[in-house]
């Protein structure tokens, strides 16, 4: 409970804390709606995604403003703005990701794990907020880390797969296949980059004990 009562010493620390949970919900939304963008072949939604991100960069900046205006104290400010910055880079990952999609045209043949990554990336996202909530509980946040360890080790596993895969279909000229690239890329690193969000979770929840 030290941890809480430090996070939560007055009004800006509230707010702050309060936008970073919303920061977190925001990109577990935008997870959930590329899977189902992928899911379903959906163009409008997957526009929606993109339009997500720019909401998460405005919260991100808020938080920002927040914490350089005196929230916390200040050897707490650089791993909480660490943290947020991190969270936004998937944000971006993201973005980029739904781009490509809309660029090109996801053969049959990787569709299915194509489809299998973006509901793991919903799952790792989500337990991230899990374990941001924990973290503001002062809990032992291990098991929390691990699972989202095992996640990002199950997502590397289908993309040796897709990988595999993608190499065996025929493309129409560079460019086609650069995008698909690009596609499969971004859709596989998302997990990598919350894995190191909750690096910063568990740095900061070890630096107040």
């Amino acid at each position: 409970m030290l941890l809480k009562k430090i996070l939560s010493q007055g009004k800006k620390e509230r707010e702050v804390i309060e936008n970073i949970r919303r920061h977190i919900k925001l990109l577990c939304t935008a997870c959930g709606a590329f899977k189902i963008a992928i899911e379903t072949n959906n163009r409008d939604l997957m526009l929606n995604v993109i339009d997500l991100e720019r909401e998460g960069d405005s919260i991100r900046r808020e938080i920002i403003s927040n914490i350089y205006e005196g929230a916390f104290l200040p050897y707490l400010r650089p791993d909480l703005c660490k943290f947020v910055e991190i969270v936004d880079d998937v944000f971006d990952l993201l973005k980029d990701t739904a781009s490509h999609y809309l660029d090109a045209e996801i053969p049959d043949q990787i569709q299915g794990e194509c489809v299998k990554v973006a509901l793991l990336n919903v799952g790792i996202c989500e337990m991230l907020l899990i374990t941001f909530e924990a973290m503001l509980e002062g809990k032992d946040l291990r098991e929390k880390t691990l699972a989202i360890r095992i996640y990002e080790k199950r997502i590397d596993d289908i993309k040796l797969g897709l990988i595999k895969e993608a190499r065996e279909i025929p493309t129409r000229n560079f460019w086609e296949g650069k995008i698909l690239s690009d596609f499969m890329s971004g859709l596989t690193m998302i997990s990598d980059i919350i894995e190191d969000a909750s690096d910063y979770l568990q740095m900061i929840n070890v630096s107040m004990r």
